[in-house]
Parts: C-alpha cells; sequence; structure tokens
C-alpha cells in the first residue's frame, strides 16, 4: 500500500505559526464519559476548571497567540457546568467556539442553548474504540455512521452550525476510512469536515530510553503507553494511499509539516466540491492559498473551520476562481459539462489526515510544525497532545536512542 508520491513544494504550506495560528486549544475539563483507547489526557472526574481559570487562559491565548477559533476540548467539555457561559465568552472575545465532544451528553435543547450562546461548530469524535454502550457497542466505523449521520443531523436541523468529525485511525481501523470518506460525501449538505488521526503511543518494542531532563523516566509510568507491541508509526500518506485505493483522484491540497521533516506530512489537507451524488473536483493548493491570504487580510487571522453559509458556495467557488487553480478548473469543467448541474447547491467539504509525533532513528521527536492544537499550562503555550508529560514530569520528555 503506497500513496501517489506527493511533492511538498507542490502543496500550500498551511502558513500557521506558533503566534498567528488558525486554532487555540482550550481545556476547561479533563473529565470524561467514554474510555477512549489513545486518548493522551488522564480522566479525572474532578477535573472541572473554574470560570475564572478558564477565562484566565483565554486571556493568555489573546495575549500570545493571534487566533480564528478557539477548541474547547477536554475531557468532554459539555460536561463542564458553564459550558453555555465559556461558549458565550469565546464568542464574545470575537472568536469562533468550536466543541470538541464524543457528543455522548449532547441533546437537542442543549444545542439549542449553545447555539444561543454563540457556538460556531462541533467537532465529535466518533469511532470504534471508545468503549461507547447500547446500541453502539461493539459496532465498527461503518456501522457508526448511523450515529455519526444522528449528530450531524441534529446540528442541521437546529441550523447554522458548522459539522465536523474525527477518528482515531488504528491498523485495524485503516480499512474502513474509504468507506467513511464515501459516507461523508452522501451527507456533503450537512457534513463539512472529516478528520482522521493516525493513533500514537508509546510501547515496549521502541528502542529508547526517556529522560524528562536529566533524569531518566520509567516508560510505564508515561500517561499514553502500553505493554502490548501495537503499530504507532501509521502516516498520513498510508491513511491517503488506501482511500486513493478507491478514489484514485482523491488529492491533496496542503499541508503542515513536522518539526525535524521538512517533507512529512502531519497535516495533510484536501478540499473537494460537489453535490451528494458527484463530486465535480478536487481543489488546488492556490484555492486555498488564495483563501488563507485573503481572509487574513480581511480579518487579520488564518481561516480555520468555514461557517455553514460558506461551505454552500462551491458552485460560486468554482464559477469565480477558475482563472487561479488548476482544481478548480477541472471541478468547474465537471460542473458544466451538465447544464442543469447549476441548478444545484454545491458544497465544499474538508478532509483532514493528522499525523502526531514521529520518533525519528535518532530519538528526535517529530512534531507538527505550526501546531493548531497548542493548550495553555502555567500560562505558556504548550503542545495539547503532550500535556500529560508536563503535569507528571515538569518537562517534555526526550526519547534517546539505548
Amino acid at each position: 500500500m503506497s500513496a501517489k508520491i506527493i511533492d511538498h513544494l507542490k502543496l500550500y504550506r498551511l502558513p500557521w505559526n506558533l503566534s498567528d495560528n488558525a486554532i487555540s486549544w482550550l481545556e476547561p475539563t479533563s473529565m470524561c464519559n467514554l474510555a477512549c483507547d489513545g486518548c493522551y489526557r488522564e480522566n479525572q472526574k474532578d477535573g472541572h476548571k473554574t470560570f475564572e481559570q478558564v477565562k484566565h487562559e483565554l486571556d493568555i491565548f489573546q495575549l500570545k497567540r493571534n487566533s480564528d477559533c478557539i477548541s474547547i476540548a477536554g475531557g468532554d467539555p459539555l460536561l463542564h457546568p458553564q459550558i453555555i457561559e465559556i461558549v458565550r465568552d469565546i464568542k464574545s472575545r470575537g472568536l469562533k467556539p468550536i466543541i470538541n465532544t464524543n457528543g455522548h451528553a449532547l441533546t437537542k435543547n442543549f444545542l439549542i442553548e449553545l447555539k444561543s450562546a454563540g457556538v460556531f461548530g462541533f467537532t465529535f469524535h466518533v469511532d470504534s474504540k471508545q468503549g461507547r454502550g447500547g446500541d453502539w457497542k461493539g459496532k465498527n466505523e461503518i456501522e457508526l455512521n448511523e450515529l455519526r449521520y444522528q449528530y450531524a443531523k441534529m446540528l442541521a436541523d437546529v441550523g447554522g452550525i458548522a459539522c465536523s468529525f474525527n477518528s482515531t485511525v488504528y491498523e485495524d481501523t485503516i480499512q474502513h476510512i474509504p468507506g467513511m470518506i464515501d459516507w461523508a460525501h452522501k451527507n456533503i449538505d450537512i457534513v463539512n469536515t472529516m478528520v482522521f488521526i493516525a493513533f500514537r503511543y508509546i510501547v515496549p518494542t521502541m528502542p529508547f530510553d526517556w529522560y524528562a531532563g536529566g533524569q531518566k523516566v520509567d516508560w510505564q509510568t508515561i500517561a499514553y503507553h502500553t505493554e502490548k507491541n501495537r503499530r504507532v508509526d501509521i502516516l498520513s500518506t498510508d491513511i491517503l494511499a488506501k482511500v486513493q485505493e478507491q478514489f484514485p483522484e482523491f488529492a491533496p491540497c496542503a499541508y503542515l509539516n513536522g518539526t525535524e521533516k521538512v517533507d512529512s506530512f502531519k497535516w495533510l489537507l484536501t478540499e473537494r466540491v460537489g453535490t451528494q451524488k458527484k463530486i465535480y473536483g478536487y481543489l488546488g493548493s492556490k484555492f486555498i492559498e488564495l483563501m488563507m491570504a485573503s481572509y487574513h487580510f480581511s480579518t487579520g487571522k488564518y481561516l480555520s473551520y468555514a461557517s455553514t453559509t460558506n461551505s454552500k458556495m462551491g458552485k460560486s467557488a468554482l464559477l469565480l476562481l477558475w482563472p487561479f487553480d488548476k482544481g478548480v478548473r477541472k471541478a468547474a469543467i465537471e460542473l458544466l459539462k451538465n447544464p442543469l448541474r447549476l441548478l444545484k447547491r454545491t458544497h465544499l467539504q474538508s478532509i483532514l489526515f493528522i499525523q502526531p509525533v514521529d520518533f525519528m532513528q535518532d530519538g528526535r521527536q517529530s512534531m507538527c510544525d505550526g501546531c493548531p492544537d497548542i493548550t495553555v499550562w502555567n500560562d505558556d503555550l504548550v503542545w495539547s497532545c503532550r500535556l500529560e508529560e508536563v503535569k507528571s514530569f515538569g518537562s517534555f520528555l526526550r526519547s534517546v536512542q539505548k
């Protein structure tokens, strides 16, 4: 299984950096109502931050980082007793509140309250290794599309709320990704984004010792470790290759590289345009560059999540921007092959593959360069996916060859 060779220099390098980034990552709670395999946060039943602590962390973000949206995560943020007030406060700061949740605690009335408070969108984490019970117990990724639809339909019924999904990718679930992407196509009218995140953990076969500063650390005390030998080196290009087996035309347009490997694809973004029946094409690097540059020019920020209104403007994008981008031109030609297609609403949809920390042979750790999931710890900005290291050992861990 291998993807078509990708030249990173022909893709748009997303312009995000530590101080000027589309997204920042807020964790008001570490409490959760599920137990996901691969979770990198310790589930604490008394893990709610006070509203004052949350506002202080938002102050730190606005002091140190220029962002378009705040991803409200955890834990599961819907469990925080003041989540409505948190959303309202983020909105009042001119930021987009995006709730990252497993959806288990969401009801329609709750959703209406969150919309009234100003919520911009949801990213639902749904996959087969979350320990869900009831009707979803033992369901595989394709069978869970029914649950995804329920969440997407709930948002669509209320209206005006962006809908995204993310799933962790394991060696035994990567086979289902083409089917999930096909499902997203069939629901392109109500699903704006699909995100797939490669599984990472510390396993016994890794040839490293672990250090916090100069102090050696027992790898079994690290929060995200497993005694089993599991595959923890799935790449975004592995996910791409699996998708291209079924959809050969599937083509990324933008990426984030690694801090230690310039030609790695830590965030690999694909933009497509079409209707529920047909994808007209895959948009190219110039389209994304134009969107980022024009949004930054007009707002002073880089674009994170598009509104539901903008996601429905696929036809306008094709007809207005075809001179600037090869992918847009090809999609526009496909659209115009049948003039009746001009009468149908055309949608934009994002597909994102994320490749977390990579361990180089010499022990270097390649993180996402310009990581959007930066959070606050002790008034400083730190990687959210490795926060447990700082909390437990006072610093990020170094991996050193044995």
